[in-house]
């Protein structure tokens, strides 16, 4: 079993939570976030990024203690959790996170973010231009 076949039995787990698919917000947390919206979820995801951050600082502190390591590790399950619950919302799923990061693939980090910034810069010209 890979890591991706985890990820696709998640997202189809969370797809069936949906209220179209019959979630109910009384007896699913994920329903629940669903039917709450983005703005919950969303917010979930922010408090698990920034758990993520401070489990990771926490090893840098305190060195690299199974205790410590297993902490960043179940931070970072939610915050996948909960990113996957907003891929689901959105329409989107694993494979097209997965797409993406093959995609990037072999490209240097640094030349990919200079790319973005200059698609974005000709995106902002574009519409500030009459």
């Amino acid at each position: 079993m890979t890591s991706n076949d985890t990820l696709q039995r998640l997202a189809q787990i969370i797809e069936g939570r949906k209220a179209i698919n019959g979630g109910d917000p009384e007896k699913s947390y994920v329903a629940r976030l669903l039917h709450k919206g983005p703005d919950a979820f969303l917010k979930k995801i922010g408090e698990e990024a920034t758990e993520t951050v401070m489990a990771a600082k926490d090893i840098d502190c305190g060195g690299p203690t199974p205790e410590l390591k297993g902490k960043l590790v179940g931070e970072v399950a939610d915050l996948w959790f909960h990113s996957l619950v907003a891929l689901a919302h959105y329409g989107l799923s694993p494979a097209d996170v997965l797409a993406e990061l093959e995609r990037r693939e072999g490209t240097s980090g640094i030349e990919e973010k200079a790319l973005r910034k200059a698609q974005n810069r000709a995106a902002q010209e574009s519409v500030e231009k009459p």
